[in-house]
């Protein structure tokens, strides 16, 4: 096994050693990562596009007691007013990364957000600035006229990239809309220019959990149920009660939409969570089919069950 450390790449340090553990929502990872981390002496580093947001504890399953026994970084530290992106959980990770590489003990990135995990991989496309006219013009294009109505203008702006985006899809639509207007070229043409990869392949250990479906159902079933009895709906409260543009993607935290309706009026509190429960459902079955088709060869890939860490075997990390 390489040495624990971090190697040099380009513009930056590589982090060497890393444990990437991916899967949809309620697979097992936290627990696999706690154990790791507690066996191995390590820091659990989130890799959850949702999980970095503060206010939503338990309706985004954040880490609770867990961080009073191992270190746990990039939770909660994101206001839900930010549209927090991959490029900057990437400077988050790197300032994390620094001389003593995660407080000198072995970083264990855990999650569900694929684009993230593609990052530590191969690097984020180096993208140009974009001025806060430009951002607040698009944003306030937004809330003018709707997404559908800026999926036509990107079509006459910049048609190759609206092929590739949902007229629905407005965080990424304003994105493109925002990189064109600023340099006057495709955001596709800037992604198409990876940047450098975060971690060491070679010395690091990729691992990817595939429960059973049933049992992944299951285990949602039952964790939306204990995220009601822990406080969800106070926290569903108190978002609301921020009034944020809806664009923003800590307002599409699962979950969140279909129990505000409840809050509201519109529906009961029992079609809520039965909603809630089938969309956390869809979106764990989008992140396994990402997982499937977008991981290489060298993650390895485990079922699940109540002993994931003894899948792994003594010398697997």
């Amino acid at each position: 096994m390489a040495t624990r450390g971090i190697g040099q790449s380009g513009g930056h340090q590589l982090i060497r050693n890393a444990i990437l553990i991916a899967g949809p929502t309620a697979s097992g990872k936290s627990r696999l990562a706690l154990e790791l981390a507690t066996r191995l002496g390590g820091t659990v580093v989130n890799a959850d596009s949702m999980q970095v947001y503060s206010v939503l504890d338990i309706l985004t399953a954040r880490p609770g007691e867990e961080t009073a026994q191992i270190p746990h970084v990039l939770y909660g530290h994101v206001h839900p007013s930010v549209a927090y992106s991959t490029g900057a959980w990437t400077r988050d990770v790197l300032m994390q990364a620094g001389p003593d590489m995660f407080g000198g003990r072995r970083p264990i990135f855990i999650g569900g957000t694929g684009l993230y995990f593609r990052a530590l991989e191969e690097g984020m496309s180096r993208m140009p600035e974009v001025p806060d006219q430009i951002r607040t013009k698009w944003r306030g294009e937004l809330a003018d006229k709707g997404a559908d109505a800026l999926h036509g203008v990107l079509s006459r702006m910049d048609p190759r990239s609206a092929e590739t985006l949902k007229p629905g899809d407005s965080q990424r639509i304003v994105r493109a809309l925002e990189v064109f207007d600023s340099s006057g070229r495709s955001i596709l043409d800037w992604q198409a220019k990876r940047g450098r990869p975060l971690v060491d392949r070679d010395s690091s250990s990729f691992i990817v959990l595939e429960p059973e479906r049933e049992e992944l159902v299951a285990r949602i079933n039952r964790r939306l149920d204990d995220m009601i009895a822990a406080g969800a709906l106070d926290e569903v409260r108190a978002l609301a009660a921020l009034d944020l543009d809806p664009a923003l993607p800590a307002v599409k935290a699962i979950g969140f939409r279909e129990l505000r309706a409840a809050l509201s009026g519109k529906t009961t509190i029992a079609e809520a969570i039965e909603r809630a429960k089938i969309s956390t459902r869809q979106y764990a079955k989008r992140q396994s089919t990402w997982f499937r088709n977008q991981l290489g060869p060298h993650w390895r890939r485990i079922s699940g069950g109540e002993d994931i860490a003894a899948q792994l075997g003594p010398s697997a990390l």
